[in-house]
């Protein structure tokens, strides 16, 4: 089997109304689905960030046809030599979206794989086990949201049966955001695990500031406090608080994790596959991680990543998303993702990443 062309559709849609967490406000949701397509009528899925994310698929394009004589011609079982044909860092940059395109390329290699020797891409990994907890990331920041509104969103989720809950802070007064936490505590109950996410909004003192104020309210962690680069701050806050740190989403490469884990900058690790190089480099952070005893609590994109949670010994909780955070979320691919009762999600067991994107509603 050869590949024999690498794609790229580009899709995006608006938001009814903009949402915002501690530093970015997101007025659309884009899809960025790169195909990589073989001489036997097996093609690959995968994707990235997209126009959400100020990130137009033509940007990606330039990227896709720069990697794509790299790959055409291969044998697409070849991920790892693959990869590194793509990663050369002195041409095409060891961050952004030269890196994120990768990303996506990569993850499509291993669609394509799993597509091929019909078996889920968990199992292909090693399936360590078959189904995870879950928490449901929301509690963004929009216009006319109050305390009222942001509580029934949290009974909505645990409607859905979610024993964990993630909500935004940073984009408000310290204040502000100490009252949203306590009224989401008062919502969803003691037994119901409780994340708070900064999105990169403080520094490390305001950050160990917020964190004291919030040690009463039984937070599970508190993510990305400080900006990515800052592994120093990142320190600071994880020795002045009993709050477990995580972070990771905005990392690349194992060398970055590598770097993240050395300053001791985190209880929790979550790299995202879309971003820091794919499900490749993301099976190295995984095991790098688990050298150190850190946990993997992967960010975003819960079709790729209930895969590489389940087939890894580290794995803590994954991430999902619903309508609030984008409202096409149940629709854009044919198969959905949901919490069972135990508020767990359970992998599926259809070949490579077991998901179809609903073309005709593209």
């Amino acid at each position: 089997m050869k590949i024999t062309d690498v794609t790229l559709q580009g899709y995006a849609w608006p938001r009814a109304k903009p949402i915002r967490n501690g530093k970015y406000t997101y007025t659309t949701v884009g899809l960025n689905l790169i195909h990589v397509h073989t001489d036997e009528g097996i093609t690959g899925v995968g994707w990235g960030g997209g126009p959400a994310f100020g990130r137009p698929a033509e940007l990606t394009q330039a990227f896709v046809d720069h990697f794509k004589p790299a790959l055409v011609g291969e044998d697409p079982l070849c991920y790892r030599r693959l990869w590194h044909r793509m990663w050369e860092p002195k041409i095409v940059g060891r961050r952004g979206m030269s890196t994120q395109t990768i990303s996506a390329i990569d993850i499509a290699l291993w669609d394509l794989a799993g597509k091929a020797l019909g078996q889920p891409i968990y199992k292909l990994l090693g399936a360590y086990t078959d189904r995870v907890p879950a928490y449901i990331a929301g509690g963004y920041y929009e216009e006319g949201k109050g305390l009222k509104e942001l509580a029934e969103e949290m009974e909505t989720n645990l409607e859905l049966n979610a024993k964990a809950i993630k909500i935004k802070i940073g984009g408000a007064p310290i204040r502000e955001d100490v009252e949203r936490v306590r009224v989401v505590r008062e919502t969803i109950g003691p037994d119901v695990h409780l994340l708070v996410d900064a999105n990169n909004a403080y520094t490390a003192y305001q950050a160990i500031d917020v964190a004291r104020k919030l040690e009463p309210y039984d937070i599970f962690w508190f993510e990305e406090p400080v900006a990515p680069d800052d592994y120093r701050g990142h320190a600071q806050v994880t020795r002045a608080t009993s709050i477990p740190v995580a972070t990771g989403e905005n990392e690349y490469t194992r060398y970055g994790f590598r770097d993240l884990i050395a300053h001791e900058a985190a209880h929790i690790l979550n790299p995202d596959a879309q971003i820091l190089g794919g499900i490749t480099e993301f099976m190295h952070v995984a095991s790098l991680a688990a050298a150190h005893d850190l946990q993997i609590a992967p960010h975003g994109a819960q079709e790729v990543h209930i895969h590489l949670i389940t087939a890894i010994s580290n794995g803590l909780i994954l991430e999902v998303y619903r309508e609030t955070v984008d409202p096409l979320r149940s629709q854009i691919f044919k198969e959905r993702l949901a919490l069972d009762e135990d508020g767990y999600v359970v992998a599926p067991d259809r070949p490579g990443l077991g998901v179809e994107p609903n073309y005709d509603l593209l």
